[in-house]
């Protein structure tokens, strides 16, 4: 089969490396060059909505789908009528607004902070009366990596913020008190089978994914049947096929929906060394009809992400159970270039490796 990537990062990347093990192939199109993908098969360079280049992507294709969520879904639906495209533009529309989403979790009876909808000062200042502070202003689209958001701590807060962000549809939410950051990854099929990672525990840094363990520490069998249920409830409704990443805030036993990506997510990197099937194969494999593959985990295992540039990989290879994954991007601050998974016999053992490998990381 052939595949189409909207888009061509790291992402892509480590897509086509997987697919490439099950005798797929692929075309990306990617806007930007180089690109990580430039040696793992043709690349058109273009605009996401430049109609004629979508057409000559289309060509000769079995099935579509993207590796972020900011891919135009103007574009996917120009392309749907020609080739599955997986997961459908309706769940990728959902995923691109902040509201959208928040409903959509509501409907799948996720809990969720407190939230508001602001298209003015006015409505940001009655929003605040109403939620209370602190609280969290968002972009609705285009919104990553903590990008497009900043925090209310006082009355004083709220004009400087709608200077920065105002002007487009935002989004304001209560601050939510949470003991950790956790999310989970499910998977559908074209049959409508799932399944699904454990729940992983997640660190972030100005907003950015430091470090993930997987699995998390103390989830009790019924919070983890608890998460599953809600992400399958959301997977069934919307026909959704392929990979699914939720990030959930833990706050005393319960689970906040916070956000989602329907792409493979970069707290599901721990896979490629530490589950049986990572996440990247297991989407390829849905997209294009396969037989899913286990989500078991190996051994306990985490993951760091290389941030701005490379510490010395003779160091990172001295840690025992370090696999680095390197993007292929050039250094620049706060640019995701690579990531390290770690694996042990125990959680123990692989939280010492991991400091081991933060402290190279931050020099």
């Amino acid at each position: 089969m052939k595949v189409g990537i909207l888009g061509g990062g790291q992402l892509g990347r480590m897509l086509a490396l997987e697919g490439r093990k099950l005798g797929l192939t692929f075309r990306f199109l990617e806007p930007a060059q180089p690109a990580p993908v430039d040696d793992l098969g043709e690349v058109i360079r273009a605009p996401y909505d430049d109609p004629e280049a979508l057409d000559r992507f289309v060509d000769g294709l079995d099935v579509v789908t993207y590796e972020f969520e900011n891919v135009p879904v103007a574009a996917t639906r120009h392309l749907v009528d020609r080739v599955p495209v997986h997961p459908a533009p309706s769940a990728l529309a959902v995923g691109q607004d902040r509201v959208s989403e928040k409903e959509a979790f509501r409907d799948a009876d996720f809990l969720t902070a407190p939230f508001r909808a602001v298209d003015s000062l006015e409505e940001l200042r009655d929003a605040v009366a109403e939620l209370g502070l602190p609280a969290v202003l968002k972009t609705r689209r285009m919104g990553y990596d903590g990008k497009g958001q900043t925090v209310l701590r006082a009355e004083a807060d709220v004009a400087p913020a709608w200077e920065r962000l105002g002007g487009v549809p935002l989004l304001l939410e209560s601050f939510v008190p949470f003991q950790r950051e956790l999310s989970i990854i499910g998977v559908r099929g074209r049959d409508g089978a799932s399944v699904f990672y454990p729940l992983v525990e997640n660190v972030h840094r100005d907003g950015i994914l430091w470090t993930t363990v997987a699995p998390a520490p103390r989830v009790s069998p019924e919070l983890q049947a608890e998460a599953e249920g809600h992400v399958r409830h959301f997977l069934d409704h919307h026909g959704y096929v392929g990979v699914l990443a939720i990030e959930l805030f833990d706050v005393d036993g319960k689970l906040l929906a916070n956000e989602m990506a329907p792409r493979v997510h970069n707290s599901g990197h721990w896979t490629l060394d530490g589950a049986e099937t990572s996440q990247f194969e297991n989407h390829v494999r849905a997209v294009c009809g396969l037989p899913l593959g286990s989500t078991a985990p190996r051994c306990p295992s985490a993951m760091l992400n290389f941030l701005g540039d490379v510490p010395p990989l003779s160091e990172v290879l001295r840690v025992p159970g370090a696999h680095p994954h390197l993007y292929d991007k050039s250094p620049r601050p706060g640019r995701k270039v690579g990531h390290v998974n770690v694996t042990g016999a125990d959680a123990a053992e692989v939280a010492e490796r991991l400091a081991a490998l933060e402290a190279l990381a931050l020099g």
